[in-house]
């Protein structure tokens, strides 16, 4: 690069006493739900006034950046706002600079305690980019203008959430449908979002259960006969016509016994608009009491008369009562719970009891492809639990030597001495070439502010070292890591080694057993039995890092 004439450097380019080389400095940036429809407070603008803001400062450099997204602003136990603090308190961090006071809180009193109380003990300077407001030459007025700001910010928030809710309420006593969903059975009128009109291809369907139910027949069978019609359920009808959006709702895609049990509990079928029964308490859906629901009547056309609604209640309530009037006896733990599966339709197995004459209760594993989704959709048996329990143990034990094999690899490398070696003559290495290129960032403020270099010349330098360093920096965390992971996967291996002895020893077999051991268990027809091992996968690529 061409050196430029320093011929006619003014006196005004002279370095003032005591200015630092760099001030470290951090970036927050917050993201709630509320600002997720305003695109002023969206994260990459908030980023870019903030990188303009370093930019126009020379004698700053970014030391962190620190994002919630979707936090709320109304209490400080955000992830990223705490990992923030912990830098802080490490001596990371000299400046903390925000778009505007909001985005560090809205909540006034604590708001003020980090301005006020934290930031200035820890010699922390915070900035308020739009806000114009700086910790280091604060005004009266600045003051001021600081606590109005943080108690109008912590009142939006409150307000603003009270304000939507009484609104839903409102909308509710009025007759106005306010989910964002229609019910299975109806749809959206397109003239007005807030009403119902029946959906000719859905609400057969809801008449259809309600009449096989009145009509005697269990829940169990209704799933069977919808799924054997194909029809599909309302997950994934909801899917098909786009209003569910994630594939994830839709489940399997037949139908179960609990979705068929709440539309026979829909009051809405009869045209009524039940609504308001639960509550957000807290992030969390709370039932509300029967009697604090908000019901309108006549706010739609009926699906069902009030009549055969009322007949499905009184035979729901007739089955509850005979239930409760049998003696329960509790089932033991369900050790295999989401671990074993049907091999030849892939469908999750069901473990049921049963009793016997001499020996009382024992525990049947078997497919329900047959009873709930499909006649003969099926060919799978069942197998006894006990029988599948002495064949998964006795599986178990063949790997107790694979195990200790394994871990006996990891433990060599980790104690290879030509290996520790050449790793901390990396690190030695790749931490002088970091040193080297700090001080030379660390001389770049001085000679801009000196006139050695322009400033053109001094954001070149600057972005040339900075990317060497976080080069470097990467370079010395993968070194670090792959020792980290070794040490994991031993102390893995130690503990999955633990494990098998523990049934070796004892010839038992836990639900804690099973889930540090055992993915999946797939059992197919003539009780043939395959375990996937969780360590399977794992020790394959494990070798493929060490080969």
């Amino acid at each position: 690069m061409a050196r430029k004439s320093r011929k006619n450097i003014t006196a005004a380019q002279t370095k003032p006493e005591n200015m630092p080389i760099y001030i470290r400095t951090a970036q927050y940036i917050r993201l709630s739900v509320e600002d997720s429809h305003n695109k002023g407070n969206s994260i990459e603008n908030q980023k870019m006034i903030l990188d303009d803001f370093i930019t126009r400062n020379g004698n700053m450099r970014l030391a962190g950046v620190y994002i919630d997204n979707g936090a709320t602003g109304t209490n400080f136990q955000r992830p990223e706002f705490q990992r923030m603090i912990e830098d802080i308190e490490n001596g990371k961090i000299e400046c903390v600079i925000a778009k505007d006071l909001s985005r560090l809180g809205r909540n006034s009193i604590d708001t003020g305690f980090y301005i006020d109380s934290y930031f200035p003990e820890k010699k922390v300077r915070f900035i308020a980019v739009n806000d114009n407001f700086d910790t280091d030459a604060p005004s009266n007025g600045d003051k001021m203008l600081l606590y109005i700001k943080n108690i109008i910010n912590e009142a939006y928030a409150l307000d603003i959430g009270k304000k939507i809710k009484t609104q839903a309420q409102q909308a509710m006593r009025d007759g106005q449908y306010v989910s964002a969903r229609p019910k299975y059975g109806y749809l959206k009128d397109p003239n007005d979002c807030h009403k119902l009109i029946v959906n000719p291809e859905t609400a057969p369907v809801v008449k259809l259960i309600f009449e096989l139910f009145n009509g005697g027949m269990s829940i169990n069978e209704i799933c069977l006969q919808l799924n054997e019609r194909q029809i599909p359920t309302p997950g994934a009808y909801g899917y098909q016509k786009g209003y569910i959006t994630s594939r994830k709702s839709i489940g399997s895609g037949l139908w179960q016994t609990m979705t068929v049990r709440q539309i026979l509990t829909h009051e809405i079928y009869t045209g009524k608009l039940v609504q308001g029964r639960s509550d957000s308490l807290a992030k969390k859906q709370t039932a509300v009491d029967k009697d604090e629901w908000i019901v309108v009547p006549n706010t739609h056309e009926a699906i069902i008369s009030q009549d055969m609604f009322d007949k499905a209640q009184e035979r729901m309530e007739q089955l509850k009562n005979k239930h409760s009037k049998l003696t329960v006896i509790p089932y033991t733990e369900n050790i295999w719970k989401g671990k074993i599966f049907c091999g030849e339709c892939g469908r999750a197995l069901h473990r049921s009891r049963f009793s016997r004459v001499k020996t009382g209760f024992a525990y049947n594993i078997s497919c329900l492809t047959n009873t709930r989704y499909k006649r003969d959709g099926c060919d799978n048996g069942s197998i006894l639990e006990k029988d599948l329990l002495n064949v998964v143990i006795t599986a178990i034990k063949s790997q107790a030597s694979v195990l200790a094999d394994r871990k006996n690899l990891i433990f060599y490398s980790l104690n290879d001495k030509k290996e520790i070696e050449a790793q901390q003559a990396e690190l030695k290495n790749l931490r002088a070439y970091i040193s080297k290129n700090r001080n030379f960032l660390n001389s770049l403020y001085e000679n801009l502010v000196n006139g050695i270099i322009t400033q053109e010349e001094y954001q070149e330098m600057r972005k040339s070292y900075g990317d060497k360093i976080s080069d470097m920096m990467k370079k010395i965390t993968e070194v670090e890591n792959r020792r980290t992971e070794l040490e994991k996967s031993y102390s893995r291996y130690c503990d999955l080694s633990n494990a098998v002895s523990d049934i070796v020893e004892n010839n038992t077999l836990t639900k804690e057993l099973i889930d540090k051991l055992i993915s999946r268990i797939d059992i197919y027809k003539g009780k043939k039995v395959e375990i996937t091992y969780s360590f399977d996968n794992e020790f394959e690529s494990e070798a493929i890092a060490n080969g």
